[in-house]
């Protein structure tokens, strides 16, 4: 049931950029409630999501956060990037305040099953193309969630026999825990070290992602990979039914795993082809576990294997995840910002570790162990050209440490970094962005440093025009 809102106080704590703030904000005044938001940011650095909310009767508090606005809700709804152990949640929680999240106003608000997906690396990946083997069987389907669309604002569009997917954050998570709810279909993609920024120890950020398939039922789906052995104890108790993918070797009723270059299911007794390989046109063998998460979650809500099938091979990838941009000069310019995790750089050197390839790393640091990716960087690629931030040093010392000599920077600006880059690419080649490290420092967030790659590399296909 959606919570009563009419004539109360909400407090939005934190506004955000990526439009979940600004869904909250208008489902509440919709809702008939009295409306605050209060932000740490500027007006200036807000102006977006401001312009977005112009119409409404909403207050603001800008620049700071004031005990008095807590002391005025009756209800505070927490963005997901402010942390649990916020004083201002901490003050709400004296006073006796209820604290909300955007997916937990909306999971009692929805009427339809809900598929939520999350995971370290590949959430997004698997959530669109999820919702493209959903809409083969339902074409009104929506997607929304931790990708820059506010779930909240989907509410009207939505039936009750149609489902809905969600990419969920482990800060999202959060909220769902504390409030006892679970999606229909839990998709776990996989679990590794990132965002020791936020949680104290790996364990505790594994622990949340778990917590998603906490409060299923028997009539639920759990869907995870065969061979995560920490997956599997963190969900030991869940009452969901399970479907694992990745390997055939694993038993149980429902199995997803690649044979002989197909995608098979072993779906209660009955195999399923779900296609070839190669009809997928991702590169790397995380693309193909991607793959057979969503066909699992998919299968699990009534899509057939041939829908399935054609989702497969009619899907391009998604903007911002291994991403061509153009060909310059016979370079591939491949994007892939949101790896923000070393685990989800070392997947796309992985994927490319056959080409001769200049990658752009280093970032922001989240407190994260750079040793994989060092060592990743110094096996696959020929060149690499630094970006400048607060965890650079320490890659930069793990290079070296490896006598990794081809590195170049740090650079200031993704211009110049591009611009070396493309000094360095030969015809052939590939000039990859991957960072494995958080973006914030040069740019607003990772897809803030993604548009600032392509309009680097837009200049150079200009250049190349004009020559």
């Amino acid at each position: 049931m959606p919570l009563e809102l009419r004539g109360r106080n909400v407090l939005v704590l934190g506004l955000g950029s990526r439009q979940g703030g600004v869904g909250v904000a208008r489902y509440a005044c919709a809702a008939g409630a009295n409306v605050l938001v209060t932000d740490l940011r500027s007006a200036a650095s807000l102006a977006e999501p401001l312009a977005a909310l112009a119409d409404l009767p909403i207050r603001y508090t800008l620049g700071e956060h004031r005990a008095e606005d807590v002391a005025w809700a009756d209800i505070v709804v927490r963005n997901p990037a402010v942390p649990a152990e916020s004083p201002w949640l901490a003050l709400a929680r004296k006073l006796g305040k209820p604290i909300e999240m955007e997916l937990s106003l909306f999971l009692r608000a929805c009427p339809a099953p809900v598929v939520g997906v999350t995971g370290t690396k590949g959430k997004t990946t698997t959530t669109t193309l999820l919702h493209a083997m959903v809409r083969r069987r339902w074409p009104q389907a929506v997607m929304a969630g931790n990708m820059g669309r506010s779930a909240l604002a989907e509410l009207d569009e939505l039936q009750s026999a149609v489902p809905v997917v969600l990419e969920i954050s482990s800060f999202q998570i959060e909220a769902l825990d504390a409030h006892h709810l679970s999606p229909h279909v839990a998709v776990l993609t996989n679990v590794s070290e990132d965002h020791l920024d936020r949680y104290p120890t790996f364990e505790e950020y594994a622990q949340v992602k778990a917590r998603l398939a906490a409060y299923q039922r028997r009539d639920d789906w759990l869907v995870l990979p065969a061979d995560d052995a920490r997956l599997a104890t963190l969900t030991v108790d869940s009452k969901a039914q399970r479907i694992t993918f990745g390997s055939d070797m694993v038993p149980g009723r429902f199995r997803l795993w690649v044979e002989e270059q197909r995608f098979v299911a072993g779906w209660d007794g009955t195999i399923l082809d779900l296609g070839p390989v190669t009809a997928l046109r991702l590169p790397g063998t995380h693309a193909q576990r991607n793959a057979l998460a969503a066909a699992g979650a998919a299968l699990a809500l009534g899509v057939a294997p041939e829908d399935i099938r054609e989702a497969l091979a009619t899907f391009h990838g998604v903007r911002d995840r291994l991403e061509l941009v153009a060909t310059v000069s016979g370079v591939e310019y491949i994007n892939d910002t949101a790896a923000t995790a070393p685990v989800a750089a070392l997947a796309a050197l992985h994927a490319y570790r056959q080409r001769d390839l200049v990658v752009i790393a280093g970032g922001s640091d989240k407190r994260l162990d750079l040793a994989e990716l060092a060592a990743g960087l110094a096996s696959y690629a020929q060149h690499v050209v630094l970006l400048d931030g607060s965890a650079t040093p320490r890659l930069l010392e793990q290079l070296q440490h490896l006598r990794f000599a081809h590195l170049h920077g740090p650079f200031g600006s993704m211009d110049a970094a591009v611009r070396q880059a493309a000094s360095l690419a030969q015809p052939g080649g590939v000039v990859l962005l991957s960072p494995g490290c958080a973006s914030f420092g040069l740019f607003r967030d990772e897809f803030h440093r993604g548009d600032a790659f392509r309009a680097a590399v837009q200049q150079l296909v200009r250049d190349e025009g004009a020559a």
